[in-house]
């Protein structure tokens, strides 16, 4: 057997290994109280803040690895950890803590005519395997999501970020046994061999859902190779509406902040449409902030007869999402347009309307088909944050399940549960 085929055989066995103590870890997990988990979270909190020279040294070994091996600004910028990024984390574990616990929620309890009671039971869906790239601050994020609704974990990071994610790792180990709960319920895989992913998805038996996060590469071969359930997105391309009944001052704001507010996220817009009949007024004035921020415009003849500083766009500008300051600009005859372009291009993730108008506001709402649409506001509110779930575990444009950002109720399912008193099918 070559070397590089007995290293992928170990590989499997480890992760094997890993899912069997998640599943056993999952049944713990899945009857741990309330007090225990928010518990943990805190002991993890204290633990992070204790161990920040620990944490500290761990980076700098990904970060001087990193420059060593020519990875560019913006990805060493995710991989560090600062001071302040540590304090985040912190505050993201308290936050997560203070939320409501949805396991064990019982809903629509109902008597039958047969004098049984059928209702429903918020329950966890096991053991959820995680794949994510450079950020490490991914790793609390995933964790404290998991712990809190009741699931075990498995982590797997990106490989530059291995040392960090160790780090973490131990503090993490560390709360939950000052909270009394399995270690095992949230493991870090420890290797950089590229066979762990593929050991991780192919683990039905061990595994119940997988959630990736990073780029569209990662995504697209874990949906498509994965034999576990997936809660995913692929792109993020998000469109802005302005209306011809938008107010002008909200609709320079939001489209200006929807695209301009952080480029690198997959809740920027990344196309404005703008009704024919208020595009002249509204898309000079737009046009100069973009520029002023360094932002590349490429419109529809009819944007570029206004903005001539506009490059073309061309059929690919449509369904590209930019990740950049770049954005494209179409002029549309009315609301109808707008909404076929969307159906067309968009990639189910956050579209948003601009109106004064309360049924075209309704009838957006009602007729887009994402995962959020949104009426007077920034696609940047698309996040788990901003709708009160904490932090959240990614996003999904699937319409199974889970849709939107998941947080803890998205990492939870439903059972039917029935009560009788010794009621018998007659």
């Amino acid at each position: 057997m070559s070397a590089t085929a007995h290293e992928q055989d170990s590989t499997e066995a480890r992760l094997q290994a890993m899912g069997r103590a998640a599943r056993a870890a999952a049944r713990l997990m899945a009857r741990a109280d309330t007090g225990s988990k928010n518990a943990a979270l805190k002991a993890i909190a204290a633990e992070l803040d204790a161990q920040r020279p620990q944490l500290a040294a761990a980076n700098a070994k990904d970060m001087q690895k990193g420059r060593d091996n020519g990875l560019d600004a913006a990805l060493l910028d995710r991989l560090e950890l600062t001071d302040a990024r540590i304090d985040g984390m912190i505050e993201g574990l308290l936050q997560i803590a203070e939320l409501p616990d949805p396991v064990g929620e019982v809903s629509d309890l109902k008597y039958r005519p047969t004098g049984i009671q059928v209702g429903k039971m918020r329950v966890p869906l096991g053991v959820v395997g995680i794949i994510y790239e450079s950020r490490p601050n991914v790793t609390i994020d995933a964790a404290s999501l998991c712990l809190k609704s009741g699931n075990a974990t498995i982590l797997r990071g990106g490989s530059e970020a291995l040392h960090s994610n160790g780090a973490i790792a131990a503090c993490i180990a560390a709360g939950l046994r000052q909270a009394g709960l399995p270690e095992t319920a949230v493991q870090v895989v420890d290797t950089t061999d590229r066979a762990a992913v593929g050991a991780l998805i192919s683990m039905p038996e061990y595994v119940d859902v997988i959630v990736p996060r990073g780029g569209k590469g990662l995504i697209e071969r874990i949906s498509r190779e994965a034999r576990v359930p997936v809660i995913k997105h692929l792109d993020g391309i998000c469109h802005v509406y302005l209306d011809d009944r938008a107010d002008p001052e909200k609709a320079f704001n939001i489209a200006l902040n929807a695209k301009t507010h952080r480029y690198g996220v997959c809740n920027a817009m990344e196309t404005l449409l703008v009704a024919e009949a208020v595009a002249a007024e509204f898309l000079p004035r737009l046009a100069a902030a973009y520029l002023e921020k360094g932002v590349e415009l490429r419109g529809c003849e009819k944007t570029r007869a206004i903005v001539p500083q506009a490059l073309p766009a061309t059929e690919e500008d449509w369904a590209t999402e930019y990740l950049a300051p770049v954005l494209s600009i179409r002029v549309v005859a009315d609301m109808d347009a707008a909404m076929d372009h969307i159906a067309r291009y968009s990639s189910g993730h956050t579209e948003s309307i601009v109106t004064e108008d309360y049924s075209r506001a309704r009838r957006f709402l009602a007729e887009v088909d994402s995962s959020s649409v949104m009426v007077n506001a920034s696609t940047r509110f698309a996040d788990g944050f901003e709708y009160g779930l904490g932090a959240e575990i990614g996003i999904s444009t699937d319409k199974i399940h889970a849709r939107g950002p998941v947080g803890l109720e998205g990492l939870t399912s439903q059972k039917w549960i029935v009560f009788g008193d010794g009621h018998i099918r007659q």
